[in-house]
């Protein structure tokens, strides 16, 4: 009988909401030896499963008759809030376990904390010929600089752009899922994804996860039917349309050169220039942005990679105008 019961124990899902009980009653029968009381004593080890599943937060409907009569997974197909797709994307934590809670504690005063703070520069306006978008390419943690070369634009597709302020994690993390979401909505629908729906649904899906200690402050740049379009979005969900944005620590340096020198009627090369200036003047005088500057123009057939040129060289060339 111990051999039939090893057996059964092989076979059952290690899953542990839903099969707790019946593991609880198999394993009762390998401690006691076949006897009258057999019944009784199988009865009991029961209960206590149940009773165990309920202390840990499982609900009895998601119990065991689903977990063998089906190889559903606990990721169910169904639209999400935020989601053109069939698929929601969810997170596996235990349960009882808080993010919020424990995020909240990491930054209290008492014991270690988690420095989230993290240093960049990023800008993008409009004007009469698209949307031009500069961003600088240090990456740090607190006081220490991890990289010079990061590309803080995300490439949703041919007439999308994405930047980067935050958590590197966060924002490549969503932004990368934002792409894929309106790389669905074009194969379904058989047309691009306006501007305007692509940073609804980033907004959407940051609201789902409100409070839970994201950082990301991005900017959705792109050309769609309506012409060039600008959104922020935050971790928070805010969502605003602008003629100009600009995010991370620098980002007052870069908007007193944005604002001095920004006019609807630019030309090309001016608003090029404009935007090197403002990521140059940043870098100069924020210590958390350097590197260089990753100059990107979106124009109606779609965006173009301007340039990549060295902040300290920028420096000198602006330096007796600027500085």
């Amino acid at each position: 009988m111990q051999f039939e019961v090893k057996k059964c124990l092989r076979m059952l899902s290690i899953q542990y909401s839903t099969t707790l009980c019946i593991r609880a009653a198999l394993i009762g029968l390998l401690s006691v030896k076949p006897s009258r009381n057999l019944f009784l004593f199988i009865i009991h080890r029961f209960n206590q499963g149940m009773a165990l599943l309920e202390v840990s937060g499982s609900s009895s409907h998601s119990g065991i008759g689903s977990q063998f009569g089906s190889k559903r997974t606990q990721f169910v197909d169904r639209p999400s809030h935020y989601s053109f797709g069939t698929k929601s994307q969810e997170f596996a934590v235990p349960v009882g376990v808080d993010p919020s809670a424990f995020l909240k504690s990491c930054r209290s005063d008492d014991g270690l904390s988690i420095d989230l703070n993290h240093g960049t520069t990023t800008l993008a306006f409009k004007f009469r010929h698209g949307v031009i978008v500069a961003v600088d390419s240090r990456a740090s943690a607190g006081r220490y600089i991890d990289t010079k070369e990061a590309n803080k634009v995300i490439e949703i597709n041919p007439y999308l752009l994405g930047t980067m302020s935050g958590s590197a994690a966060d924002c490549q993390y969503w932004e990368r899922l934002l792409a894929k979401e309106c790389r669905l909505y074009q194969l379904r629908n058989k047309q691009r994804i306006s501007v305007s729906a692509a940073s609804k649904l980033l907004s959407n899906m940051m609201i789902g996860y409100r409070g839970m200690g994201l950082s990301m402050g991005s900017m959705i740049c792109g050309w769609d039917k309506k012409g060039p379009g600008l959104y922020y979005v935050d971790n928070n969900g805010t969502r605003l349309s602008g003629q100009m944005f600009s995010t991370g620590c620098g980002n007052s340096y870069a908007y007193g050169v944005i604002d001095s020198g920004y006019r609807e009627d630019m030309t090309v090369e001016e608003a090029y220039e404009l935007g090197r200036r403002g990521i140059a003047h940043a870098t100069h005088r924020d210590a958390y942005s350097g590197g260089v500057v990753n100059l990107y123009h979106m124009k109606e057939d779609g965006w173009i990679k301007v340039c990549k040129e060295d902040v300290s060289d920028l420096i000198h060339q602006y330096r007796k105008g600027m500085f």
